[in-house]
């Protein structure tokens, strides 16, 4: 589990392919490992990875197919920048939200641009994910923990403040980039709940209407 508060920024130094799977030999920049072991998860861009090897100023994980489908990591290349968080613990601060690192899929960057001081992005989620984005919920991409400001069916709008721009990748997207997207966990349990509700008691229980109206789902 982690809070999608970014610690470090960190670089792929190597990605060898396996078949379909990806092994991953990440730099990990000022982010402390000595308190990291083997079989520890460390998010890389929003998506939890297993430390399969610890190296003195960085680690190897270990990516599947499933993983590599739903995420950026089949286009991204030697070199790129990536946000780093280890997973919590029990004396961690919940900053940002809680986020699991099972990326959901991934939104395109539809517009960047600057409002004040801060860098207004324009985004567009798949349809499937859509209805789990509300106003002022909270969303997790490439990892970092943020506040969706504006919603237009599909599309939606983050603001992003100095200091999260000068802790994360952020300010290296553009438009047309794609990033890991991982909506919020209490949107895909309620849309459970309601299911096995449906089936359970068809007349009864709180609405997918109710709660579309109350802004838990759209």
């Amino acid at each position: 589990m982690f809070t999608g508060i970014i610690e470090a920024v960190g670089h792929l130094r190597r990605i060898e392919r396996r078949g379909d799977d990806i092994r991953l030999t990440v730099d990990s920049g000022k982010l402390r490992l000595d308190d990291v072991q083997l079989g520890d998860s460390i998010a890389t861009n929003g998506v939890c990875l297993t430390v399969v090897e610890r190296l003195s100023d960085g680690y190897v994980a270990d990516i599947s197919a499933e993983t590599v489908s739903l995420t950026g990591f089949d286009r991204y290349q030697v070199g790129q920048a990536v946000n780093l968080e280890k997973a919590v613990t029990p004396s961690t601060r919940l900053g940002g939200h809680m986020v699991s690192g099972h990326v959901d899929g991934q939104a395109k960057v539809l517009e960047v641009s600057a409002r004040g001081q801060a860098t207004e992005y324009w985004l567009e989620a798949p349809q499937s994910l859509a209805r789990y984005i509300a106003h002022k919920g909270s969303i997790a991409i490439d990892g970092v923990s943020l506040t969706v400001n504006q919603v237009e069916g599909a599309r939606f709008r983050l603001t992003i403040v100095p200091h999260t721009s000068s802790e994360t990748t952020l300010p290296l997207l553009k438009a047309g980039d794609w990033v890991n997207l991982e909506v919020d966990q209490i949107a895909r349990y309620l849309e459970r709940l309601m299911q096995q509700d449906a089936v359970d008691k068809p007349s009864a229980g709180v609405s997918f209407e109710q709660l579309a109206r109350a802004g838990f789902i759209r």
